[in-house]
């Protein structure tokens, strides 16, 4: 690597003014920078600095020479702090934000996993449904789940989640099958926190209003009112994928399932991801199932 001898050196002495300074910083002897220093300029073909009994400046090559070496430098720097952060164990604190239910069910089991294998890291987990400032807040990830806007934040798609509009057996046999999307008005639909459902049209996903008697932000609340044959509820399949796999829960109007969502991890740009949040990523993706990457 002939090309790099004498860079260090040389963008040493132009930090410090001088020669002596410039060797102790490095561990080195003075000859030795002087030395390299010399060679350096022989291989250049030009002078880099002005020498004298006190002091040390540079010439105008020099000048331009130092601007291209510390972006070099800097470049080399940030490769080594790579490896060393790529090999080092995942520790200090993470702070990670998701929605309440869907990080209640599934972020904070495979959280307390994550922090079982790392035991020097400290999470703290916030769920909301609100849309937090990740870099104003001071977090490291967050779980967003469905179309995500245009920001400066990256995004890795962790799964994909599907909407099913569902009833109980006794509550059909009680009330009726809806084979169309008007008929729902005939009947009681069990809402969460909006006064609407989504429905596909033409591989696009539309809001449709519906009406009735029970309103709650839990989806559990309204999978267990489901299937105790008190309404008609649309909810994802990690609510109800395995009531409909039993039976326990009929599937309705399939022709308007909306298209599925996805799940994504945020976090805010930086050149050099941290290991614990990329590691952490990386974990969330293996275990949900689907570790495709993308970018908003």
């Amino acid at each position: 690597m002939l090309a790099w001898e004498g860079v260090c050196e040389f963008a040493a002495v132009a930090e410090h003014g001088s020669f002596t300074r410039a060797a102790q910083a490095l561990g080195l002897s003075v000859s030795q920078v002087s030395r390299q220093l010399t060679r350096l300029e022989a291989r250049l073909g030009t002078q880099l600095l002005y020498r004298t009994t006190r002091h040390v400046t540079l010439t105008d090559t020099g000048q331009l020479y130092l601007q291209h070496c510390r972006q070099l430098l800097d470049s080399l720097g940030e490769a080594e702090r790579a490896v060393s952060q790529h090999l080092s164990t995942p520790q200090g604190s993470l702070k990670v934000t998701a929605p309440l239910a869907y990080g209640e069910s599934h972020i904070a089991p495979l959280l307390l996993q994550f922090g079982q294998r790392y035991p020097a890291l400290d999470i703290k987990l916030q769920l909301s449904n609100e849309l937090l400032d990740l870099v104003h807040d001071g977090y490291d990830l967050a779980i967003r789940i469905g179309q995500l806007p245009d920001s400066s934040l990256i995004a890795r798609r962790l799964a994909g989640r599907h909407l099913h509009i569902c009833a109980a057996p006794a509550y059909l046999a009680a009330h009726g099958t809806p084979h169309t999307l008007a008929a729902l008005e005939q009947h009681n639909c069990l809402l969460g926190s909006h006064e609407h459902w989504f429905i596909g049209e033409h591989g696009k996903r539309r809001p449709l209003r519906v009406h009735g008697r029970l309103r709650c932000n839990s989806g559990h609340a309204l999978t267990q009112a489901a299937l105790a044959g008190h309404g008609i509820v649309q909810l994802p399949d990690y609510y109800v994928a395995a009531h409909l796999a039993s039976g326990a829960l009929q599937p309705l109007l399939t022709a308007w399932q909306p298209p599925e969502e996805g799940i994504w991890a945020l976090y805010p740009h930086k050149r050099q991801l941290s290991p614990k949040i990329r590691m952490l990523v990386d974990f969330l993706a293996d275990k949900l199932g689907q570790p495709a990457a993308t970018g908003v």
